[in-house]
């Protein structure tokens, strides 16, 4: 018997499946670095390795620069990419929380009606007012935090934030149902302002909905990284009472959990990551629902870095194919990203729902 009367082997069946998660998530980080590198190196235009530092350190030391090359890198590209991982991450973020919070796979911005909020403010902004660049993303931002509230405070006459178990996860059912019922409102007000609009606003507003990172620039680059910079510490925090709050509100409260407060965190963090993430390049589809389950299958537990890291990989991958491969199968048609990561999205859906009713049966 070891010292403390610990019994040794539950440490050795501990410890290998410990090291074997933080190496399953590790191999996604590099395959983020990887695909980050080859969404900026490769593509139509490509780059060389030597090539692409010269061009970052005289854009960085105002050096000479490249004709043509330096544009390309560090105005389209680069920014490209980097928009990319970033809102993959903050969209991973969003959905692995809620679905960790609400132990339920289909809690996702997309589902709940985040997304929607977003969406109908934004267009409402572009056929409305001919709004247009930041003032689009900042209705964007405003329209999910509204309706985030509005659906936290439906779900709350039940106390998604109090009581015991049971009448928690009563609230977080409310929760989606109120989602999914303000989402449908919204997608409706939507598609009356799309028949509304002159063909022109309304090419706009599709292209805006079907989230794209066309418009990436370092100015949207700079914000996001800014929230992000503030909001990934914040799901740090809430990250440890999270995962106590998994053994159920009951249990979590004996330990000391003030339960309330930690689902109101989480609720405010992955609502605050989703809009950022949409009002910088718009609904980008389904990444917030698939990378929790993703990563769950592929590291074998929940995961919030393993679930931020599958978002950028889902949005990077998204995006290289959209604007890279899909134009020589399509007569040169480049695909937003939020198509491509759509059709991933609905057959993935499907398999989900197939796969939880065997389990259920």
């Amino acid at each position: 018997m070891a010292l403390g009367g610990s019994d040794p082997r539950k440490h050795r069946r501990y410890l290998p499946s410990r090291g074997l998660f933080r190496s399953r998530t590790g191999f996604l980080a590099v395959a983020v670095v990887v695909l980050l590198a080859a969404s900026i190196l490769l593509g139509s235009y490509t780059v060389t390795i030597p090539d692409f530092f010269k061009i970052l350190i005289a854009h960085l030391t105002g050096g000479e620069k490249i004709p043509g090359a330096s544009f390309i890198v560090m105005e389209n590209k680069l920014p490209r990419a980097v928009i990319g991982t970033m809102i993959g991450i903050a969209f991973g973020l969003s959905g692995t929380l809620f679905q960790t919070m609400l132990r339920n796979p289909l809690a996702s911005p997309d589902v709940i009606g985040i997304s929607y909020g977003a969406s109908a403010a934004a267009v409402t902004a572009i056929v409305v007012f001919g709004a247009s660049g930041a003032a689009v993303s900042g209705a964007a931002l405003c329209g999910a935090m509204a309706v985030a509230a509005v659906i936290y405070t439906i779900s709350r006459s039940g106390s998604l934030g109090s009581g015991g178990g049971n009448r928690g996860n009563a609230a977080g059912s409310r929760l989606i149902l109120a989602g999914i019922g303000i989402a449908a409102a919204l997608n409706a007000v939507v598609n009356f302002l799309m028949t509304r609009a002159d063909i022109r606003t309304a090419a706009e507003a599709l292209i805006w909905l079907n989230g794209s990172l066309n418009s990436a620039s370092w100015d949207r680059a700079g914000v996001l990284a800014l929230a992000l910079l503030v909001l990934v510490p914040a799901v740090a925090v809430l990250a440890g009472p999270l995962r106590i709050l998994e053994l159920g509100d009951d249990a979590a409260a004996g330990l000391g959990i003030r339960v309330g407060i930690t689902r109101l965190g989480v609720v405010v963090a992955a609502v605050a990551l989703a809009a950022v993430a949409t009002a910088a390049a718009g609904p980008v589809a389904f990444v917030a629902f698939l990378a929790g389950p993703i990563a769950r299958r592929f590291t074998g537990k929940a995961s919030l870095p393993a679930g931020a890291f599958v978002g950028a990989l889902i949005v990077l991958a998204g995006d290289y194919f959209a604007a890279n491969i899909a134009p020589l199968l399509l007569d040169g048609t480049v695909l937003p990203v939020g198509v491509v990561t759509g059709a991933l999205g609905a057959p993935f859906l499907v398999w989900l729902l197939v796969t939880a009713n065997r389990k259920d049966a």
